[in-house]
């Protein structure tokens, strides 16, 4: 796989593959921000399933600082479940 802008030299190794010889759940996490931005939104989306519920999870908390929510806290919550979720479920789903 070859990024045009050539991030992938700056990207870190996984050591979890590197020592055990298997995924981590966070494998394919840098590449998908990489395709996030080259505008290749649904590789990003196959590379690493939880990208989009991890942003809206952390874009909500950074808007949370400045603008107060009267459900903020139900919101992080949902937001932060659905985003475990979705590691742990695309994480068993590269055993299967």
């Amino acid at each position: 796989m070859l990024l045009s802008t050539d991030l992938d030299k700056y990207m870190l190794p996984c050591y979890s593959k590197r020592v055990l010889g298997m995924d981590c759940p966070g494998c394919g996490l840098q590449r998908s921000v990489a395709f996030l931005l080259e505008g290749e939104f649904v590789q990003a989306f196959y590379m690493y399933p939880a990208i989009y519920p991890m942003l809206l999870f952390f874009g909500f908390v950074l808007v949370n600082i400045f603008v107060e929510f009267k459900y903020a806290t139900k919101i992080i919550s949902i937001l932060g479940i659905a985003t475990v979720a979705l590691v742990l479920i695309n994480y068993f789903l590269k055993f299967v």
